[in-house]
């Protein structure tokens, strides 16, 4: 049976590894990448705590010992259903079964000019590229000619109070405190403004409210401007406009609002919901579709306990991951399906050195602080993949925290991104 693959990151690659023991399955997984991403590790490498090689595995090296899984680095175009293949930029692959683990991109809601001069962050290479106008940002500022572009390179705002937003503002506001000063001590990093702006009334809205404020807490206490019920109506490369008509000047935005559906060519608009995403029935099945499943960021999939979808986080793409390739081993033998239900183990997020905040649902239970960031940097060790790549980021860990320093603060120009990239 030929199955494809589209998307190697946590569900795509959950389910070839899951599949790959079963050799009656030949599995062709496609990724324009030839990595993995480590997505929740992307601020870091923004913030120049890891480097990007430390949260990337090579997709190839993953299925060395696997004689049934075949990797294509291919751009994916559009979907054949009728005709059951995908065409790409390289080639035409045919299927027998087809998923869609395409994940999420940034969302800009149609607003072209704050996508071509904003950040976002949802690959590595956009990671590296914060990274540079960071530190060139700084750069820049001792050659400002007045007070008004000295503020601006030193502004930084961070839009969107999710995980992405808190940890970023977080990291941003260490290196304010304990590198900066030191690297460049001819400017008053006093003057350094961080705003974290959030449209809803609280961060980390999808967590408990014991998590929103003291996560808001910790983030003050760092000094970053928190802005809730702030919503953004544009940013023109200088000047952010929020939509209560309030500016702030600055030189440097970096986007993480939202997230929408990588939903390719070819599949029906109308069972197409909010968020671009594609809708599935309990066993990931595409609606209307026959052998096309969709798992991850970019399916919807409605349950007695989640009824307006599932959260789009790693967790519920690995899941859904698994519990496919035990239905696809089951339909092989002609047994009965069995439907997904999403069971949380819990949620987290890092604001800073020693601050952290954790949500545990079964028992109830809330963490924060110094045991909540130790929570957090264990687990997230634990899903790294590769052995290398975790020693790799435990003592980058180490030697960041006992020398209060990053590393990694190297300015490379290939990274410079243009105004419409």
């Amino acid at each position: 049976m030929n199955v494809l693959i589209i998307g190697g990151g946590f569900g795509g690659l959950r389910l070839a590894r899951k599949l790959s023991k079963k050799k009656s399955f030949d599995i062709t997984l496609i990724d324009r990448f030839n990595f993995h991403q480590f997505q929740p590790l992307f601020y870091q490498v923004a913030t120049a705590g890891l480097d990007a090689s430390n949260i990337s595995f090579p997709l190839r090296k993953v299925f060395h010992s696997e004689k049934n899984i075949h990797f294509r680095m291919a751009d994916v175009k559009s979907v054949d259903i009728a005709q059951k293949k995908v065409i790409s930029d390289v080639e035409i692959f045919p299927f027998d079964i087809l998923i869609l683990a395409t994940g999420a991109d940034t969302n800009f809601f149609g607003n072209a000019e704050l996508a071509a001069c904003s950040y976002p962050m949802k690959s590595t290479v956009e990671a590296l590229q914060i990274k540079y106008k960071l530190l060139r940002n700084i750069e820049d500022a001792l050659y400002a000619k007045d007070e008004k572009q000295l503020q601006s390179l030193m502004t930084i705002v961070i839009v969107g109070g999710g995980p992405t937003g808190v940890e970023m503002s977080g990291a941003i506001a260490d290196m304010r405190r304990f590198v900066f000063p030191k690297d460049y001590p001819e400017l008053d990093f006093n003057k350094m403004k961080i705003y974290l702006l959030e449209g809803s009334p609280r961060t980390l809205a999808a967590m408990s409210e014991k998590s929103s404020h003291d996560s808001s807490e910790y983030l003050r206490k760092l000094n970053v401007i928190v802005k809730t019920g702030t919503i953004v109506k544009n940013y023109d490369g200088s000047t952010v406009t929020m939509q209560n008509g309030e500016t702030i000047e600055s030189s440097m935005v970096i986007w993480a609002a939202g997230i929408t559906g990588n939903v390719p060519e070819g599949i029906d608009k109308s069972i197409i919901v909010k968020g671009n995403r594609i809708t599935v029935d309990r066993f990931s099945k595409v609606k209307g579709a026959e052998n096309v499943y969709a798992i991850g960021d970019v399916a919807y999939m409605e349950t007695p306990k989640y009824p307006h979808g599932h959260p789009q986080v790693a967790s519920v793409a690995i899941a859904q991951g698994t519990v496919l390739s035990d239905n696809l081993k089951r339909m092989e033998k002609n047994l009965s399906m069995k439907e997904f239900e999403y069971h949380d183990k819990g949620s987290l997020a890092t604001v800073g050195r020693n601050l952290a905040v954790v949500d545990i649902p079964k028992p109830k239970l809330h963490l924060k602080g110094f045991l909540a960031w130790i929570f957090w940097m264990g687990l997230h060790l634990f899903l790294l993949l590769g052995v290398k790549n975790r020693i790799a980021v435990f003592f980058n860990w180490i030697y960041n925290y006992l020398t209060y320093d990053q590393n990694l603060r190297l300015i490379f120009r290939v990274f410079k991104r243009t105004k419409h990239e």
